[in-house]
């Protein structure tokens, strides 16, 4: 049973609203959540310049958007991120994009800090990791969920972890490429593996 509810869906935001957010965040040279480091308000500036990119630039595939028009209902697509989080700059752009190509899905975004009650029913590996993707139906059934981030990329992290790279603004930059490279391409991929499933 997601612990996704009616209350909980109150205090959601749409993608204007969270973006809004962030902007507000870097003007004030803040970030969400409890750790106001350096480092993450750094994170959360350069988060919003990569999904201002994003948002003029994701073209979602044809044939993505034709599986979509084939599989969606009146779904609710929830969506726990953060704006100081790579993964999530990078992949909830490209997740809104998607969504806004079929008028019967909406989008809730939930910051996981503030709702670590619904972050714990979706961990991955037991941890907090983020963007999380949470399908709903209009009873609020769990149709589907995806993150925090394309098994291309995670094979990247891995093989950092491998190598034994602990640095944290090594690892940041090296996913950043990945991304880079990827073009988007993996979500793409594991949203149409997704929905040809259902």
């Amino acid at each position: 049973m997601t612990p996704i509810n009616s209350s909980v869906l109150a205090q959601a935001m749409n993608y204007d609203a969270y973006m809004a957010l962030t902007e507000q965040l870097v003007k004030e040279g803040k970030t969400s959540g409890p750790n106001q480091s350096e480092a993450y308000v750094y994170y959360t500036k350069l988060n919003l310049q990569r999904m201002k990119r994003l948002n003029k630039t994701i073209e979602v595939p044809t044939a993505l958007t034709a599986l979509l028009q084939q599989k969606a209902a009146e779904w609710t697509w929830v969506i726990i991120t953060e704006p100081w989080c790579g993964d999530a700059a990078q992949c909830v752009p490209v997740l809104e994009k998607i969504a806004r190509t079929h008028s019967k899905i909406k989008t809730a975004y939930l910051l996981r800090d503030e709702h670590p009650t619904v972050m714990d029913a979706y961990l991955t590996n037991g941890g907090r990791s983020i963007p999380k993707l949470i399908c709903l139906d209009q009873e609020g059934k769990e149709i589907f969920t995806w993150g925090p981030r394309p098994a291309v990329i995670q094979g990247v992290m891995n093989q950092l972890k491998a190598e034994g790279v602990t640095e944290i603004a090594k690892i940041v930059e090296e996913i950043q490429k990945a991304y880079n490279a990827d073009h988007q391409a993996g979500v793409y991929e594991e949203m149409e593996a997704v929905l040809a499933a259902l």
